[in-house]
């Protein structure tokens, strides 16, 4: 489980991702360089056969992303971002990732449409909930970097035991 620690490390700068997503539709590009940093801080934790896949994974992410982002279907910061976070996903737990973030996306669109819905959200003042018929997926990436330690410790557990 130790190679969960540097996902652990950003896990304040997912929430930050979420929030300023959610408010203004934007993922700064700090918020991706500090992920990076933090990587290159930790990258000796992992094995190097499993960091050399992963920094393979993120950057075919990244390069599929950019071309979604041509075509308009995704937002850059969700690329870098989304690219950025796999840098910190074992290898071994990739498979997980994967439907860990399938259910973050439809979560983070359900709690959007939510919120959409109700009229005090819309108070909050944020771009996503009240002036956007986009969808912020810095939430769903968020979700998806939060939730994955905890669902890789269950399933180690449970093997385990």
């Amino acid at each position: 489980m130790t190679a969960m620690v540097p996902l652990l490390l950003i896990a304040p700068l997912l929430v930050a991702v979420a929030y300023s997503d959610l408010s203004r539709m934007r993922i700064p590009n700090a918020l991706s360089l500090v992920a990076l940093v933090v990587f290159g801080l930790t990258a000796l934790l992992a094995p190097p056969d499993d960091l050399v896949a992963r920094v393979a994974v993120a950057a075919t992410v990244f390069a599929l992303g950019f071309g979604a982002f041509c075509l308009r279907l995704f937002g850059g910061g969700d690329v870098k971002m989304l690219s950025a976070l796999l840098l910190f996903v074992p290898l071994p737990t990739m498979p997980l990732f994967g439907f860990v973030f399938s259910a973050s996306m439809l979560a983070g669109i359900a709690i959007v449409l939510g919120l959409r819905r109700i009229p005090a959200a819309h108070r909050l003042g944020w771009k996503s909930i009240s002036g956007s018929t986009g969808f912020p997926m810095g939430l769903s990436i968020a979700m998806a970097g939060l939730i994955h330690p905890a669902a890789a410790f269950l399933i180690a557990s449970r093997l385990s035991g």
